[in-house]
């Protein structure tokens, strides 16, 4: 895989409470400069990287529920609808983990069918579900449910848990969804060598703050 194949597998991530609109510049310049997939960043930043990546072809990439999961469907959907209309077009939402963990299967699933609905044919929808929380059976029962939903990827970390992507959890989530549903490897990714055995396992998409330095090693 060259370094382009590679860029255009990333995104450039930029989700810190500290940004500035001055960050998510630079951000969006560098994500045309290396043309990476997207600039994933913080709702409120929304309609600043659309603007800034208006003649480009790097997509607009934004959080839902995020970082915990926890918030209601409906503000899901309002987050959603609110994204979208700002310029997003691709919704990198957190599942209810506490209710995956709790076995409340249909809250789960109707969580995600909600947003999924919503984005129709406007945004990606890509599902977070937060590895380090669960056990290998409840990760394959998230994937189960997004498969079912029509969910466009399986993310694995917001970078805010205990820990991010590992290769394990990527071939697991591989084993269930198959070639169905694409897998964003997310979390503590800094190098080349880390990216590429998440890509050798099954991960279609990178989320990364070090894109740069990926490309460049």
């Amino acid at each position: 895989m060259d370094s382009n194949q590679l860029a255009a597998m990333i995104d450039h991530t930029i989700l810190r409470p500290d940004v500035v609109s001055e960050d998510v510049k630079v951000k969006c310049q560098e994500a045309v400069d290396y043309k990476f997939a997207s600039v994933c960043l913080n709702p409120s930043f929304v309609r600043l990287a659309s603007k800034e990546l208006a003649d480009s072809e790097v997509k607009v990439c934004t959080v839902i529920g995020f970082p915990l999961g926890d918030s209601t469907s409906e503000t899901k959907v309002f987050e959603t609808r609110n994204a979208i209309k700002r310029g997003a077009q691709e919704i990198d939402m957190v599942l209810n983990i506490g209710a995956l963990k709790s076995e409340v299967w249909d809250v789960v699933k109707d969580d995600i069918r909600v947003v999924v609905r919503e984005a129709k044919e406007e945004a990606v929808v890509k599902v977070i579900i937060e590895t380090c929380y669960l056990t290998k059976q409840e990760m394959r029962k998230a994937c189960q449910i997004i498969k079912e939903v029509g969910a466009d990827f399986v993310k694995t970390s917001t970078g805010f848990g205990t820990a991010g992507a590992k290769v394990e959890d990527i071939e697991l989530i591989k084993e269930v969804v198959g070639d169905e549903v694409g897998i964003k490897a997310s979390g503590g990714i800094r190098t080349k060598a880390e990216a590429m055995k998440m890509i050798e396992a099954g991960a279609t998409r990178i989320g990364t703050s070090s894109g740069i330095e990926i490309i460049n090693n």
